[in-house]
């Protein structure tokens, strides 16, 4: 497995080709599958790539989306991805994509993994896309290095979709999809920007610890390819 890595002059230029790069294969999914399915990542990196792509001429109809992970907030809490989402993405062109939501009506987020495992059955798989983020630690969705669940999110065996994962170095209760699940896609990306990325991502490059910095497992495992600007 390997990471591929391509650089751009600015954010504006990745996100440009990014969003062409995206429109490609969601289009060529729908042209052999009838249908096609987009995993994204929350934060403020992609915000202004997904208001590119909402711009993007496709059959959005045809288009299924949800998040690779999710805080157990409101949609209408400013910390919640579906929120962005709703805001950057699933306006212009894409707001008519099927957007598939990870935060129900539970309170305590352990109660909703099997509803989220069931509303995935609404989406094609494996992924045709899927992006991820990391943060300074190394976590990669919400699979992240402090959490006591982390070793059940990296297990392949798991046979779980979604994990509750509570963070000791990060606000809320959220949920994520595994390690597994994150590996069931067909195109995994990893989006970058900033100069501190690019020298976590250089740590991570340098150990195979999946453990101490979760995004390794991916890399591990998959072909992942990188898109990072300064």
């Amino acid at each position: 497995m390997a990471l591929s890595q391509s650089k751009f002059r600015t954010t504006e230029h990745l996100n440009a080709a990014f969003a062409r790069k995206i429109t490609k294969l969601l289009r060529d999914s729908i042209e052999e599958n009838g249908r096609a399915s987009l995993v994204v990542s929350g934060g403020r990196t992609p915000a202004d790539l997904f208001n590119a792509l909402s711009k993007s001429n496709l059959e959005w109809n045809k288009v299924d989306i949800s998040l690779a992970d999710e805080r157990w907030v409101d949609n209408s809490d400013d910390a919640s991805n579906e929120k962005m989402l709703r805001s950057k993405l699933l306006i212009n062109n894409a707001a008519n994509a099927h957007f598939v939501p990870l935060k129900t009506h539970h309170d305590n987020a352990e109660d909703a993994v099997l509803s989220c495992t069931e509303n995935l059955q609404k989406m094609s798989r494996p992924f045709d896309v899927l992006i991820l983020g990391m943060g300074e630690d190394g976590h990669t969705a919400s699979l992240f290095p402090c959490s006591e669940q982390i070793a059940q999110g990296l297990d392949l065996d798991s046979g779980d979709a979604y994990i509750a994962v509570q963070p000791t170095t990060a606000p809320n209760q959220r949920m994520s999809l595994t390690l597994p699940a994150i590996l069931n896609s067909n195109q995994i990306f990893l989006h970058l920007t900033g100069e501190s990325k690019k020298q976590v991502l250089d740590t991570v490059l340098a150990d195979d610890d999946a453990l101490v910095m979760p995004i390794r497992a991916v890399i591990n495992n998959a072909d992942v390819e990188l898109l990072w600007a300064p």
